[in-house]
């Protein structure tokens, strides 16, 4: 199997074309990921969302939650978010998240997929108050799930000869999308057939003002 990663400062980087993805395997959080995500499960005030999808409105199949700065509300399926204030706990992994990833983030939605019956349909954060080149920095906590990457087509054109690329998040992991990838990449996360445990994933954004 080729090998799709490439060494460069502690981050591997995704051999993609029309994409810049890079994965670190561990991010420093400065106590155990247990101890995090019990925290996250216990005090984020989790909502079950509907969104629109092609015109139908439909459950999220997760729960999730918006933080970030005063002013940077979100809008995306359907959804208009106000964002809560930071707290101590989400502040503190900002900061390690920006340190790690040479970015600045005023944001965070959290996705909280509570067994193997949650997951994320593929899509792409390509809002317009993300900008056109946005940086996301997303990181996991808890059960491992492999984030798919398939090339986003125009409607109507052929099926794509680039294979998906599968990247399994283990806890600790920060995956970073950059540059285009947003243009031309989508990604998701699928249910399982098998039990799994839960996972969080803390996707930092940059809301333009």
């Amino acid at each position: 199997m080729q090998d799709l990663f490439a060494p460069a400062d502690g981050f591997q980087t995704l051999t993609m074309d029309g994409a810049d993805v890079a994965l670190l395997a561990r991010l420093d959080l400065g106590r155990p990921d247990a101890e995090v995500l019990a925290e996250l499960i216990a005090e984020v005030p989790w909502r079950a969302e509907r969104i629109v999808v092609f015109g139908r409105e439909v459950a999220q199949p997760r729960l999730s939650a918006w933080y970030g700065d005063a002013d940077a509300a979100y809008t995306y399926s359907g959804l208009h978010l106000r964002p809560r204030p930071w707290t101590p706990l989400l502040a503190d992994l900002k900061q390690r998240v920006e340190r790690a990833s040479a970015a600045e983030f005023n944001s965070v939605l959290l996705n909280y997929y509570r067994d193997h019956r949650d997951g994320m349909g593929f899509h792409a954060d390509d809002e317009p108050e993300l900008g056109p080149r946005p940086t996301i920095a997303s990181l996991s906590l808890g059960e491992r799930r492999v984030f798919v990457m398939k090339r986003r087509l125009a409607r109507g054109a052929p099926p794509s000869a680039v294979a998906p690329v599968r990247i399994p998040l283990d806890s600790g992991s920060l995956l970073l999308m950059r540059g285009q990838t947003q243009r031309h990449w989508l990604h998701g996360v699928a249910k399982l057939a098998r039990p799994c445990g839960p996972r969080i994933n803390l996707t930092f954004r940059r809301i333009l003002r």
